[in-house]
């Protein structure tokens, strides 16, 4: 089984989060933040991953804490699901057009951590979430995880298909990546034998 849940817990935060990695794109999400619930159900929807979040933050002081927290323990969720990675694809990428919007996502599921973020937005908000934030999301989700994730808009101008291009993009190339690859048989996906 390819399941895992993370509890997470600080003086800002209150995390659990559970996967299913061979689900069928269940999505669960209770944040307190609307936009993000509405971003991590197209992260689960589009990955068939199923994923329950339930979290708790001070989010009277701003959002930053949940959001990067819900992106450290999904990224600890997903690492411990995948366990020594035997037979994924590994290497997966996806160009993903939403009406004006198109945004490219590729990961390497490499145990090697890393983020190369190229994307811009011109409002400091979509509806009332911090779009800073999503760096700040999705830098917490791959150094946790150990991916390796190149996300780049390469253009658009509303906000929202920007942000939902690259949660949907980054969906779509997570699927392929740790889905079980039937050729690779039991192999992990290394020359070097582990990752």
């Amino acid at each position: 089984m390819r399941t895992a849940t993370i509890g997470r817990e600080t003086k800002e935060t209150r995390i659990e989060i559970a996967i299913d990695l061979d689900g069928t794109g269940r999505a669960d999400m209770e944040t307190g933040i609307g936009f993000f619930d509405h971003m991590l159900d197209q992260l689960a929807r589009h990955s068939l991953i199923d994923i329950r979040v339930r979290a708790e933050g001070d989010l009277h002081i701003d959002q930053h804490h949940t959001v990067e927290d819900v992106g450290i323990a999904l990224g600890q969720a997903l690492k411990e699901a995948l366990g020594d990675k035997r037979g994924i694809g590994r290497y997966a990428d996806c160009h993903l057009a939403m009406d004006e919007a198109l945004t490219r996502a590729a990961i390497d599921v490499s145990g090697r951590p890393f983020l190369v973020w190229k994307v811009a937005f011109t409002r400091d908000k979509v509806g009332d979430f911090d779009t800073e934030l999503f760096r700040e999301f999705f830098q917490a989700f791959a150094q946790n995880a150990g991916i390796t994730l190149h996300l780049e808009n390469l253009y658009g101008e509303n906000n929202h298909h920007i942000a939902e291009t690259c949660f949907k993009a980054v969906a779509r190339a997570l699927r392929r990546a740790v889905e079980i690859d039937p050729r690779q048989a039991d192999r992990v996906p290394s020359t070097k034998g582990s990752l």
